[in-house]
């Protein structure tokens, strides 16, 4: 199995700012999302102790989790943060045509609620069925419009 690819997306002043990692079937992925998210949230103005840094970092952890888990193959995440709307979106393509439900509220039982929080989150979610899978997309509302900061993801 490859390793997952990192690649940063170089950014001009105007264009939102970008991440992108693609995996074959890598568990271990899941912190690499979460960091991501947490960096290019930092890049854009938001620390990682912010709220906005950790409820990104839950989304992304989530709806990677479950691509990971439910759909084994090739994968990508896409994190673009476009200031002047105020929003990250956050991109999840798997290998698999089955949409993600939400699973019934069992209280007694731990899990199983990753998609209604992401949902309680975010403003707009959608998943769409592809040729080779699917693709899930969220929209998150960031607080306030911090200045972009310049730089490549380290």
């Amino acid at each position: 199995m490859a390793p997952p690819s990192t690649e940063p997306v170089p950014t001009a002043p105007d264009d939102p700012l970008s991440h992108t990692i693609s995996w074959d079937d890598e568990p271990q992925l899941i912190g690499e999302a979460r960091d991501a998210a947490r960096r290019l949230l930092a890049r854009a103005g938001y620390g990682p102790e912010g709220q906005a840094s950790k409820d990104a970092q839950l989304i992304v952890s989530e709806l990677v989790t479950n691509a990971v888990r439910f759909a084994p193959g090739p994968g990508s995440l896409v994190l673009d943060i476009d200031p002047p709307s105020e929003t990250l979106r956050i991109t999840v393509r798997d290998s698999s045509r089955r949409r993600p439900r939400p699973q019934h509220h069992d209280r007694a039982l731990p899990g199983g609620h990753g998609l209604r929080l992401v949902a309680l989150l975010c403003t707009y979610l959608e998943t769409s069925v592809t040729e080779t899978g699917k693709q899930v997309v969220a929209h998150f509302r960031l607080p306030g419009a911090p200045r972009p900061r310049g730089g490549a993801l380290a």
